[in-house]
């Protein structure tokens, strides 16, 4: 189903995470409240300030949005706007964002501002556009999702910004700590088009977001969203020196000419663990979340599926110059 802009008085229902962002929780709450109420709309304001009850929260608010045909917006980092969008999708409701994590790979890929109080203004005058999405074993993601290694870094790189603080160079620094030290590749065989490929490979990711593609350099793999297919990359097995150049490779945008990288484009892989291995679940981030799985892993890219709120670029808020 297409679905056609919200209706011009439609309420906005909100989730906020209290843990993203470097400003005050109260303050992003009455700016956000002032600018939606001095354009005359009506908003309900959501704040999780328990990460764990995020899903829980996100259902409960979209399906309030569903019922009084509101449009469910997401106020956080990647993976607030992955568990929302989850909810939106499911729900069928448009779906805003308000980027405020460390990263804000989605935000960023759609032109939407970093900027609060911009970010709100842009909603207000925000089309429908619909957008494609990612899934492994009926989890949606926006960005990426990974087994392996990449989990592993996340769960450092979240332990390091709790001593340090919420930074990209704390994040980058963090994550050199966790390549450089000692992991277990993975023993993996993957369905792809009728035919079966083993893999090893310290960590196989998936993306579905061409900003990411193009910053590391992964072309022409950063326009596979736009084709409805997701993009693969699996390093090869190398020392800790070749996999530090691997890094500073993608640091500066020139990952696609590694020669220890597969890298692939599909719009639905299985992926299982060898035979006899034993293994039946696995750890897999999901935009940044990182759970449990069954295997085997179920990847497929559901193009045009989630209905995003988008503002035209050369329009301004009111009261711009």
């Amino acid at each position: 189903m297409v679905m056609q802009d919200p209706r011009p008085d439609a309420p906005f229902h909100i989730v906020l995470n209290a843990g993203s962002g470097r400003t005050d929780t109260g303050l992003r709450c009455a700016t956000i409240r002032e600018v939606i109420e001095r354009a005359g709309r009506r908003c309900e304001l959501e704040v999780v300030k328990d990460g764990s009850r995020l899903p829980e929260i996100a259902a409960a608010v979209a399906e309030r949005a569903a019922r009084e045909g509101g449009v469910l917006v997401a106020a956080g980092g990647d993976g607030t706007l992955n568990a929302v969008a989850h909810e939106a999708v499911c729900r069928g409701c448009v779906f805003g964002v308000l980027p405020q994590g460390t990263f804000n790979y989605f935000g960023r890929t759609h032109g939407i501002p970093e900027d609060l109080r911009e970010a709100v203004h842009a909603l207000l005058r925000a089309r429908v556009r619909h957008v494609q999405v990612g899934l492994v074993n009926g989890r949606s993601f926006l960005v990426n999702a990974s087994v392996g290694l990449y989990p592993r870094l996340l769960e450092e790189r979240e332990h390091d910004k709790h001593q340090f603080g919420r930074s990209r160079v704390v994040a980058l620094l963090s994550a050199l700590k966790t390549v450089l030290g000692r992991h277990r590749n993975l023993r993996i065989a993957i369905d792809l088009d009728g035919h079966t490929q083993r893999l090893r490979t310290p960590t196989l990711f998936v993306g579905n977001n061409r900003l990411q593609m193009e910053q590391v350099g992964m072309q022409p793999l950063d326009h596979a969203v736009e084709e409805g297919r997701l993009a693969a990359i699996a390093p090869r097995p190398v020392g800790r020196l070749r996999m530090l150049a691997l890094v500073l490779r993608g640091a500066l945008g020139r990952l696609g000419q590694a020669e220890d990288v597969r890298a692939f484009a599909f719009r639905g892989m299985t992926v299982r663990a060898p035979l006899m291995s034993g293994r039946r679940r696995v750890k897999v981030a999901v935009d940044g979340e990182v759970c449990q799985l069954a295997l085997p892993l179920r990847f497929e890219a559901l193009e045009g599926r989630l209905a995003l709120l988008v503002a035209d670029a050369l329009e301004q808020p009111p009261g711009a110059a």
